[in-house]
């Protein structure tokens, strides 16, 4: 589905988080839609201008409301795709998911764009999320809701996401070409995997579609099966034709690894991931169904990117 938008409905667009795995796939499908596309970014390069071309690379300083404000003139929609799986000391869950959504909303709301789009994870809406991470998500879907009366908002909550570049299965790809045998933490979580072309197809009906200010709407996005942790494991160590033995790892123990490599620069996992995972990522109302979009396999996908 990548048909192009009526001209009626082209609109020029900005999008916060631009340039990350599911930025690069949406601003490429709304380019091909025939939509004007402005990616913000912290800090403009040369280079990054060039990989991101034909869209138009802007710097803003998203901390600041008045830039946020003189950057949105001109646009009729933003969508706001940033996001953190582990904080440092430079990025913060609160700031990142929670603080910058309200800034963002806030001015939409004085310049006058009309449609805010806001990327949310499964399981934010639940009462009392277990981990900070899906807190903040929480307090950002809350923040898109009180705007909500002057603009119109959509919030995606999305399963993980797969495809080419992605950080799930490129990461685990990556540790099994080496290791032989895999210890892996909460073997039983449940994720209903889906493809980032379906999650941009959502993002693109939606922008199209009507949308007047006082609405607020949220929408599940998951794959057409779900798994466990180990199943995806298994799968993609099958997938790159490598045998490998997946062994689940206690929860006393995962909790302690946890704890040990969040104190590294960059954890590949911390205490946090472990409480985010107690609860299933999955969908109980697929809002891709609603839209239209069938989705993909995980197998008919990632197969053959694993494979190649």
């Amino acid at each position: 589905m990548n048909s192009p938008a009526d001209t009626s409905q082209i609109q020029s667009v900005a999008v916060v988080g631009g340039s990350g795995f599911v930025g690069r796939h949406l601003v490429a499908k709304l380019r091909s839609r025939g939509h004007r596309v402005t990616i913000f970014t912290r800090r403009f390069s040369d280079a990054l201008a060039a990989r991101l071309a034909p869209a138009e690379l802007v710097e803003v300083d998203t901390e600041s409301t008045n830039a946020c404000i003189n950057a949105l003139k001109g646009h009729s929609a933003l969508i706001n795709l940033a996001g953190i799986l582990h904080e440092s000391r430079g990025q913060r869950f609160l700031s990142a998911h929670a603080q910058l959504p309200a800034r963002l909303a806030q001015a939409c709301e004085t310049v006058g764009v009309g449609r805010y789009l806001h990327m949310s994870a499964l399981r934010a809406d639940m009462k009392d999320p277990p981990s900070a991470y899906l807190r903040s998500k929480a307090r950002g879907e809350a923040a898109a809701a009180a705007a909500a009366n002057a603009l119109a908002v959509d919030v995606f909550r999305p399963s993980i996401i797969f495809g080419a570049g992605d950080n799930f299965f490129g990461q685990f790809a990556a540790m099994l070409r080496w290791l032989p045998v895999f210890p892996l933490v909460c073997p039983t979580a449940r994720f209903a995997p889906v493809w980032v072309d379906d999650v941009a197809e959502a993002f693109a009906l939606m922008l199209e579609g009507e949308g007047a200010p006082g609405t607020f709407r949220a929408h599940d996005l998951c794959g057409p099966r779900t798994y466990t942790f180990r199943e995806l494991i298994e799968f993609t160590s099958g997938a790159m034709g490598k045998r490998r033995l997946v062994i689940g790892v206690p929860n006393w123990a995962a909790r302690l690894q946890g704890l040990a490599l969040q104190q590294l620069p960059n954890p590949l996992f911390t205490l946090d991931n472990y409480r985010s995972l107690q609860v299933p990522s999955t969908c109980e109302c697929n809002a891709l169904s609603s839209l239209g979009i069938e989705p993909s396999a995980l197998e008919t996908v990632m197969t053959p990117l694993l494979s190649s």
